[in-house]
């Protein structure tokens, strides 16, 4: 006998459609839940260092991003210093990592045999899997020596006597300042960057290839002419991630970016603060509520601007591999 909705196979074995179709609506409803409930996190944690920021908010206004006057002994707080030295260090970090990484991208998609390739991905990585902490070490006692001994006087020996790139390394070379915080920041974003560019430039149609080798390209022109420009809007995208991460990395800035001064100055060599750095330093100095509350505005502010980077990197490699796909 069988039932309605049911099926006896050829080994006799009752399949139950019905119950394979409720698992299914089950688990599709339960993926749905999840993915609103990542949603809701994020929601409720803006929801919440807004409350509990409303009182720096109220109090200063927009003065509290156009001001690098940060004296908790007065109660004045102003956290333009603390921006400027996130997106210094944000954008330097990718300016340094972007060629490097795309550039490997390229070697393991399009060069490199696969006996090769793999191994090479992996090893990048692995780089983002070591804790921030263990890079803020290494930054302290390698890094930052040996930026302070060598790489910065090289530069100032170099570009010191330009008229505007000599603004760029005035002052002497301390070793923890925007651009070691850059550089660690830069080693950081690399395998991320590098990894969503390689499936970027995996997902370029065949078709694009095959039609630039038939006119007679060789393979730097094929890669020039058909890949990269196919590939532009995901690079960007890629860039876009690591920018994401570069803007909320903590405890490895902290500790090689010197955290001294509230000046803001054209020089990479400058000790400063990023948003990030402000926070871990001075969240369990907080001695009064107004203090508190302006440290969690700085949260609420990295919090939003990550995302928004996020996003849109995320739109951006989105919308590449979707035509990608639609394209092969």
């Amino acid at each position: 006998m069988s039932k309605q909705g049911a099926r006896v196979d050829r080994d006799g074995v009752v399949s139950d459609h019905a119950f394979s179709r409720n698992a299914d609506s089950v688990f599709a409803n339960a993926t749905l839940v999840v993915a609103f409930g990542s949603l809701a996190t994020i929601v409720a944690l803006a929801l919440t260092l807004a409350y509990e920021a409303w009182p720096a908010i109220a109090r200063y206004g927009i003065g509290f991003l156009a001001s690098s006057n940060w004296d908790p002994v007065f109660e004045e707080f102003g956290a333009l210093h603390f921006a400027y030295g996130t997106v210094v260090t944000s954008l330097l970090a990718l300016l340094i990592a972007t060629p490097i990484a795309v550039g490997a991208a390229l070697f393991v998609a399009e060069y490199a045999p696969r006996w090769l390739g793999d191994p090479i991905s992996f090893i990048v990585e692995l780089l983002a899997v070591i804790p921030s902490i263990i890079y803020g070490l290494w930054g302290f006692f390698v890094l930052g020596p040996l930026m302070k001994g060598a790489v910065e006087p090289a530069l100032k020996a170099v570009l010191g006597d330009m008229p505007i790139l000599g603004a760029l390394v005035e002052g002497p070379p301390f070793g923890r300042d925007y651009l070691t915080a850059a550089t660690i920041l830069a080693i950081m974003i690399t395998p991320t960057v590098m990894a969503v560019s390689r499936e970027i430039f995996r997902a370029v149609p065949d078709t694009q290839r095959e039609g630039m080798v038939a006119l007679g390209a060789t393979r730097w022109e094929t890669i020039r002419h058909a890949v990269l420009p196919y590939a532009r809007s995901g690079i960007a995208g890629a860039a876009g991630l690591g920018l994401a991460r570069a803007l909320g990395e903590t405890m490895a800035v902290t500790m090689v970016i010197g955290n001294s001064s509230s000046d803001i100055r054209a020089s990479f060599l400058t000790p400063g603060y990023t948003l990030a750095s402000a926070i871990a330093n001075q969240f369990t100095e907080a001695d009064k509520d107004i203090y508190f509350s302006a440290i969690v505005e700085l949260a609420l502010v990295l919090l939003l601007v990550a995302t928004a980077v996020n996003l849109l990197a995320r739109l951006l490699v989105f919308r590449f591999t979707r035509h990608g796909e639609a394209g092969r």
